[in-house]
């Protein structure tokens, strides 16, 4: 499985912005999906976002379309989430995440955040 390691995560103003970063080390070569999921107390995992590491297909839930832009440095095997237009409802643990199942649609495991391998996630309150 690939290693990840989140940072970035922190408190914001309402309308504010983040960036996540997530650092990714290990087998990175079997992930054909990456995104980035959260959770917040006493609610379920939600997928936010996810990214084809072989293209350029990307995948939102409803929740953050027009507001998070998700995007990757191959050459770093770095993943990012820019976060814009900050809402309370964003506040919750986000986790990077991986899938290396290339028989599953990207699309399809980010919306049940259904990746094989995640981080120790970075906490956003707003």
């Amino acid at each position: 499985h690939v290693q990840l390691v989140e940072s970035g995560g922190g408190a914001v103003q309402a309308g504010g912005s983040l960036t996540l970063s997530c650092a990714a080390s290990g087998h990175t070569y079997s992930s054909n999906c990456m995104g980035w999921f959260r959770q917040a107390p006493g609610k379920e995992r939600e997928g936010v976002a996810a990214i084809y590491t072989g293209g350029s297909r990307t995948y939102y839930a409803d929740s953050v379309k027009g507001r998070f832009t998700i995007s990757r440095d191959n050459a770093k095997n770095t993943l990012y989430l820019q976060m814009d237009d900050l809402k309370p409802e964003d506040t919750a643990m986000y986790y990077c995440a991986a899938e290396s199942d290339r028989t599953k649609l990207c699309a399809v495991v980010a919306r049940s955040a259904s990746f094989v391998s995640w981080g120790q996630g970075t906490q956003v309150t707003v």
